[in-house]
């Protein structure tokens, strides 16, 4: 199954709200149909033909008694007499089919995009949840912004093509089914010519769709690209100031952002070929049609307005199922992006996050690095190789050297921000690697070179990742951190709202 159909079937989580779209579906398209072949005695008045209500029941009672039903005799006796009446009481009864099919449009419309909604906001949690699991390895070596790009614009985009699935896909559907099997009734032979068309436009659809997915994709993963230029430009932008590389920047982010347009400029070349040749075929059919029907209706061997009606059935069905290849290029468009966000949920947890791994015991002896080696992803040189080292419990110990000669890495082994590829690292003579990280990291207090504010408050900040710290505790780090004087100053005080 694709990754777009994979995430599709999360739908069905909302099966009454999907019910109530298939119900308002079929009566949306049931209703045009039934529509358009009331509209016949209609036509029919109009070219000269005049009907009666209790003429046009007793025909319809001839119809439907092969199925065993009929309208009893007694209502046929009520109705109204009278070609202007029929034609009256024929024009209300459309209007009102009409409202009804209105509002069958609304339920179809509110209750797909509920499903929708819901869906990909479930999805996207999940897309968030995977990645703050994820080892941060694999984010450092892809990179934030990759991921960012991922829970947000490619769930945005596979929306749209949910949207275009479950909302307009169906409903054009509906209608033009329900248009089709109209023209049927009406005249089966014309509706056949027409109908020969649809393998030949299936055809054109699909192969164009392809482009169009793989485009797409394309774009989606140039677009992660400018994203994190974007990110990173912004954020340093003092060092992008100071050192006067703004034209490096701006140039560096053009050539990201045409890249994104030459793939959507690919789109839109399928795109914009698509409804014009769609549209080309069915005219072409439908004046096949024309051309079969001109010869019965001559030897009067076909009723003029049955061929009229019959014509503007197929065209309410064209009408309908046009739109269908632009929104099978929604589809396929985000068909992109299923495979970009299945990627990301499928991507394997950070280790140690599984039940059933014992939890670290409060730590009392030692913290021990073992012959530890690491190597970042992609990296030519080893950022530890061979350390070996042995803290005792209550030691003091600081870490001295270069940039990048290390100090960093060797810390984030500990709490398991990182597993070395070689040797290990032992707390108390557990191996890291044996116990619950929750327990471990829950043992560790961390001051990050990075300083890094949470969108809250500054209480919430000072308490971040604590749980049940009370205000004293709160008032007792500032004040030790001497931070109470100008966080006092600021208005709110500590309840004063910070973040990035």
């Amino acid at each position: 199954m694709s990754p777009f159909w994979t995430l599709a079937r999360r739908m069905l989580r909302y099966r009454w709200a999907l019910v109530g779209t298939a119900v308002a579906t079929l009566l949306s398209g049931g209703s045009l149909g039934v529509g358009l072949i009331g509209a016949k005695p209609v036509l029919d008045s109009v070219l000269g033909r005049r009907h009666d209500l209790q003429d046009l029941a007793l025909s319809l009672n001839e119809r439907i008694a092969d199925v065993g039903l009929a309208i009893p005799q007694h209502v046929i006796e009520a109705l109204p007499r009278g070609p202007f009446t029929a034609v009256v009481w024929m024009l209300v009864g459309l209007g009102l089919l009409t409202v009804f099919g209105g509002a069958m449009n609304f339920a179809q419309t509110y209750l797909s995009l509920t499903v929708v909604t819901r869906a990909v906001t479930n999805i996207r949690r999940e897309a968030f949840h995977r990645v703050l699991r994820a080892p941060l390895k694999d984010v450092v070596s892809a990179g934030p912004s990759d991921a960012i790009s991922r829970i947000i614009n490619d769930t945005g985009s596979l929306a749209s093509g949910f949207t275009a699935m479950l909302s307009k896909a169906l409903l054009q559907a509906a209608k033009g089914v329900g248009s089709l099997i109209a023209a049927f009734v009406v005249d089966w032979r014309v509706a056949l010519s027409a109908v020969l068309a649809a393998p030949l436009i299936v055809t054109v659809i699909r192969r164009l769709g392809k482009r169009v997915r793989r485009h797409s994709r394309a774009a989606l993963v140039s677009q992660a690209g400018m994203t994190g230029a974007a990110v990173e430009a912004l954020q340093g932008l003092r060092v992008v100031k100071v050192h006067t590389t703004e034209r490096l920047e701006a140039g560096r982010f053009h050539q990201l952002n045409k890249r994104v347009m030459r793939e959507m400029m690919r789109v839109r070349t399928a795109r914009a070929l698509a409804s014009p040749l769609v549209e080309v075929l069915a005219i072409f059919f439908l004046g096949i049609a024309a051309l079969f029907a001109i010869k019965p209706i001559l030897d009067r061997n076909l009723d003029s307005g049955g061929f009229i009606l019959c014509i503007i059935c197929l065209a309410s069905a064209g009408a309908a199922l046009k739109p269908l290849t632009g929104i099978v290029n929604d589809v396929q468009a985000s068909s992109g992006a299923a495979d970009r966000v299945i990627e990301l949920l499928r991507a394997a947890p950070e280790p140690g996050h599984g039940r059933g791994r014992p939890k670290l015991a409060p730590h009392r002896e030692s913290i021990e690095f073992r012959d530890v080696a690491f190597t970042y992803p992609g990296a030519r040189e080893a950022a530890l190789r061979g350390v070996t080292l042995r803290i005792r419990h209550g030691e003091r110990v600081a870490f001295v050297g270069a940039n990048g000669s290390g100090k960093t890495t060797l810390l984030s082994l500990v709490p398991r921000l990182f597993d070395p590829d070689a040797g290990a690292v032992l707390i108390d003579g557990h191996d890291v690697r044996s116990v619950s990280v929750r327990s471990l990291r829950r043992q560790i207090g961390v001051v990050t070179q990075e300083v890094v504010l949470f969108r809250g408050t500054v209480r919430a900040n000072i308490a971040y990742g604590a749980s049940g710290v009370t205000d004293e505790r709160v008032l007792d780090a500032a004040r030790r951190a001497r931070a109470d004087a100008f966080i006092s100053a600021l208005p709110g005080g500590y309840d004063a709202p910070v973040g990035e």
